[in-house]
C-alpha cells in the first residue's frame, strides 16, 4: 500500500511543472485520472496480497493436516484395539464392557500398556486386535495404581512394531500433541490435536495436553508432530487415587498422559507380575494449606513409617534423597511419584538439631481411629477467624467423656498439648493426629486467668448425639452489625448447566457469625422447597444454618456424577454469605443419599458431614484421610429395599474406623420428621468436636 501512495505522490509533483498555458480544468482532469489509476493499482495490489495470504494460510493448514496424518500413520502400527468381555456392567455411573478401548505396544514380544480405567470393571477376558487385524487373547500382568496404567501381554507370532519414545527432557510446553485412539474404526486410529500444556503435573507423574482426551482414547498414545510417543493417556486427579478419578474432565481441555519414558523404567517391575501402589510415609498436610505451607511437618500419623523413624510435628524437612526441599508441595511431589516398597531418605531440622533417617514407603498404614478429647470448642466471630494465641475456649464438655474425667470445664481455655503451645482449632486437630484412643495427652489449660496442668486419656469418637440441649456455639459479636445480604427463600444459579437451586437463609443470619450449610438432595422430579424449609426452619434459625436444595438432572434417580455440583453450590453460597467450613453437610435419601456419600468420599476437603437415609455406598469404600475427618449419619429402616446394602456399607465404614452414627428408622421406610431433623441439627452442631 505504501508503494502505491509513493507512486501517486510523484505523479502529483510532476503535475506541478506542467506548462502554465494549460487550463486548470485540463489539469484537474489529468490529476483525477492519475488518482483513479492509483486507486485501481492500490486495490489490485491489496487483492493480490490478500489472495497470496489466503493461499499461504490454506497451504499452511494443508501442511499441518498432512503432518498430523503422517504422525498418526507413523504410530498407528503400534496402537491396538482392546475388547473386553464380562465383568461388572457398572462402576458408579460408568458403564463398562460396552465397547472397545485402546492400548499401545511397548515391546516387540507382545508387551502392551493401557489405562487402568479400561479394566476397572474386571473383565473375564481380554482380546487385542493388532493394526493388521490379527486378534490375540491378552493377559493382564500387573496394574500400577499410582500412575493408573496396566501391563498386558499377548503371545506374538512375530516381532511387533515398537514406537519411538520422546525423552521427558526433550518435551517443550506449547509443542503440538496428538491424542491417538482406536475405539471407533478398527482399521484406522482416531485422533485429536492440541498442544503440550504442562509437564510435571499430578505431583510430577504426568504431562498435560489440551487435546480432547476421553474414554475413547484412554490407553492410547499422546504423540508429537513426528509421530513419536510422549506418553500414554490416562485419567488422573491430584487429590484422588482410583482408576476413575479425573474422568469427569474428559474432553474439557484438561487431559493427562504418563510419560512413556517413565513407563519404560517401570516395565521391569510390572513384568514381574506385582501390582504397584503409591508409597505412603504418614506425613499429612491439610489440602487447603498444601500450596502455601513450607516444609514444616504439621502432623505424623501413628504407626506410620515416618512416625517409626522418629519424625514428629514441627520438624522441618530440608532434603529428600539428597534433593533440597523448602515447601510442602516439593515434599509432596518427591513422595507422590514413588511406590510402596521404595526406600527414601529424609533429612529434617528439629530446632537446630539435624535429623536424617531412611524409611521404606508402605502401601497402607494401619487403619487410623480418631482420638476424642470430649469437648466442643467455642466458635469465634468472623473477625476473629485468625489463629488465636490464647488457645481454644471450651464450649461444652461431653458428660462422662475424656475431658470430663480429666476435670475440664466449660469456659476453660486449652493452651497447649504435649508441651507445645497451640493456637486455633485447626492446629489442635492436626496435633491430635499423632495420638490414638488410649494415649495420654498432657494438657495445659487456663481457668479464670490461672494455668493448670492436666493429663487426659483420649477415647474413641462417640457414636451417639448428645441428648441435652447444647449451649450457644458462639458469643455475640461486639461489632456494629454489618450490612447483610438477602435472606429468606431464594433461587440462585450456581452451575453453567443445570437447574438453579433453592436456598433458605434464616432471618437470624449475621455476617459476623458464619453459618453451616446443609445441602439437601430431594427426590428427583418436582422440588417443593417450602416443605423442606418448614421442616428445617427452626433448626436453621437456632443453629445458624443455610439450607440449600438443588435439583437432580434426571427424573428418576440422582447419578453419583452429580456429586460434582456440590462444591460449585457451596462456593456460590460462600461468595454471598459467611460460611463455617466445619459445618458443611450433604444430605439425601435413597439415590440422593448415595450421591451424598460419594460427595463425602470425593470432596473430603470440603464436606464435613454426610446424612444418608436408606442409602448405601456404590463401589468400594476408600480408606479415610485422617487429616480430613468426614462424619457420617446413616438412617435405615429394617424393611427398606436397600437395608442389606446399607448394612454392608456400615460394616465397611466401621472397619475403616469412619466417624459414624446409625439411626434405626423402625420397620418400614419413611421420610425424616421434625423430631429427626432436630436430632440431625444437633449432630451438625457437634461436627467441630475434638
Amino acid at each position: 500500500m505504501g508503494i502505491v501512495w509513493r507512486f501517486a505522490s510523484k505523479l502529483a509533483f510532476v503535475g506541478m511543472h506542467v506548462e502554465q498555458h494549460e487550463s486548470r480544468r485540463l489539469w484537474e482532469s489529468v490529476t483525477g485520472s492519475i488518482a483513479a489509476a492509483a486507486l485501481l493499482v492500490s486495490v489490485a495490489i491489496l487483492n493480490s496480497v490478500a489472495c497470496a495470504a489466503a493461499d499461504a494460510g490454506d497451504a499452511l493448514e494443508v501442511r499441518e493436516q498432512q503432518a498430523f496424518r503422517a504422525a498418526a500413520q507413523r504410530v498407528a502400527p503400534s496402537v491396538v484395539r482392546i475388547e473386553t468381555v464380562g465383568g461388572m456392567e457398572r462402576v458408579g455411573d460408568w458403564l463398562f464392557g460396552m465397547g472397545p478401548t485402546t492400548g499401545l505396544v511397548l515391546g516387540a514380544d507382545g508387551t502392551i500398556v493401557s489405562s487402568a480405567f479400561n479394566f476397572v470393571h474386571r473383565p473375564a477376558s481380554i482380546l487385542v486386535r493388532l493394526a493388521d487385524g490379527t486378534r490375540k487373547a491378552a493377559r493382564l500382568i500387573a496394574t500400577d495404581y499410582n500412575r493408573m496404567i496396566v501391563l498386558l501381554k499377548i503371545d506374538a507370532d512375530r516381532p511387533l512394531p515398537v514406537p519411538e519414545i520422546v525423552p521427558l527432557a526433550d518435551m517443550r510446553v506449547g509443542q503440538w500433541t496428538i491424542a491417538i485412539g482406536r475405539a471407533f474404526e478398527a482399521d484406522q486410529p482416531n485422533l485429536a490435536v492440541g498442544v503440550l500444556s504442562a509437564t510435571q503435573r499430578i505431583w510430577g507423574k504426568a504431562i498435560q495436553t489440551d487435546a480432547a482426551v476421553s474414554p475413547n482414547n484412554y490407553g492410547g498414545p499422546l504423540v508429537d508432530v513426528q509421530g513419536r510417543v510422549l506418553g500414554v493417556l490416562v485419567p488422573l486427579s491430584p487429590t484422588e487415587t482410583n482408576p476413575i478419578a479425573g474422568v469427569e474432565w474428559y474432553d474439557s481441555g484438561i487431559g493427562f498422559a504418563v510419560p512413556a519414558e517413565t513407563i519404560l523404567e517401570l516395565l521391569p517391575r510390572l513384568q514381574r507380575g506385582s501390582d504397584l501402589y503409591p508409597g505412603l510415609t504418614g506425613i499429612h498436610w491439610p489440602l487447603e494449606s498444601l500450596f502455601t505451607a513450607d516444609s514444616t511437618i504439621p502432623a505424623v500419623r501413628p504407626r506410620s513409617p515416618a512416625h517409626r523413624a522418629g519424625f514428629r510435628a514441627g520438624d522441618r524437612i530440608t532434603a529428600i534423597d539428597g534433593k533440597k526441599v523448602e515447601t510442602a508441595v516439593q515434599v509432596k511431589q518427591e513422595i507422590a511419584r514413588r511406590y510402596a516398597g521404595d526406600p527414601i531418605r529424609i533429612a529434617a531440622l528439629r530446632g537446630t538439631e539435624r535429623i536424617e533417617r531412611e524409611l521404606e514407603l508402605v502401601q497402607r498404614i494401619e487403619s487410623y481411629e480418631h482420638p476424642f478429647m470430649g469437648i466442643l470448642p467455642m466458635r469465634g466471630p468472623r473477625q476473629a477467624d485468625k489463629p488465636a494465641a490464647s488457645g481454644v475456649k471450651v464450649r461444652f464438655v461431653y458428660p462422662d467423656g475424656p475431658a470430663a474425667k480429666a476435670g475440664i470445664q466449660p469456659g476453660d481455655i486449652l493452651v497447649s498439648a504435649g508441651g507445645k503451645p497451640l493456637g486455633d482449632l485447626a492446629a489442635w486437630r492436626l496435633r491430635l493426629l499423632e495420638y490414638e484412643p488410649g494415649d495420654v495427652l498432657p494438657l495445659e489449660i487456663e481457668r479464670k486467668g490461672e494455668k493448670r496442668q492436666l493429663a487426659l486419656t483420649l477415647g474413641p469418637l462417640p457414636d451417639v448425639v448428645p441428648s441435652a440441649p447444647l449451649p450457644p456455639g458462639s458469643e455475640p459479636s461486639t461489632r456494629q452489625p454489618a450490612a447483610r445480604p438477602q435472606v429468606g427463600l431464594l433461587r440462585i444459579d450456581y452451575a453453567e448447566q443445570g437447574e438453579p437451586a433453592w436456598v433458605f437463609v434464616p432471618e437470624t443470619y449475621d455476617p459476623d457469625q458464619p453459618c453451616g450449610v446443609v445441602v439437601w438432595l430431594p427426590p428427583p422430579g418436582e422440588v417443593k422447597p417450602e416443605t423442606m424449609v418448614t421442616l428445617w426452619k427452626e433448626s436453621c434459625e437456632r443453629d445458624r444454618l443455610i439450607l440449600a436444595i438443588p435439583r437432580s438432572a434426571g427424573p428418576v434417580r440422582w447419578q453419583t456424577r452429580e456429586a460434582r455440583l456440590i462444591p460449585a453450590l457451596v462456593t456460590k453460597i460462600a461468595e454471598q454469605y459467611a460460611v463455617d467450613a466445619n459445618r458443611i453437610v450433604v444430605c439425601g435419601s435413597q439415590s440422593g443419599g448415595t450421591v451424598a456419600i460419594a460427595a463425602g468420599f470425593r470432596y473430603a476437603q470440603l464436606v464435613r458431614g454426610v446424612v444418608a437415609v436408606d442409602a448405601f455406598a456404590e463401589g468400594s469404600i476408600p480408606e479415610p484421610n485422617p487429616a480430613r475427618r468426614v462424619d457420617f449419619y446413616l438412617a435405615v429402616a429394617a424393611r427398606s429395599r436397600s437395608a442389606n446394602l446399607v448394612r454392608q456399607t456400615i460394616a465397611q465404614m466401621r472397619k475403616w474406623h469412619y466417624s459414624l452414627i446409625v439411626q434405626d428408622l423402625g420397620a418400614d421406610p419413611r421420610e425424616l420428621n421434625a423430631e429427626d431433623v432436630a436430632v440431625l441439627a444437633r449432630w451438625i452442631d457437634t461436627l467441630d468436636r475434638i
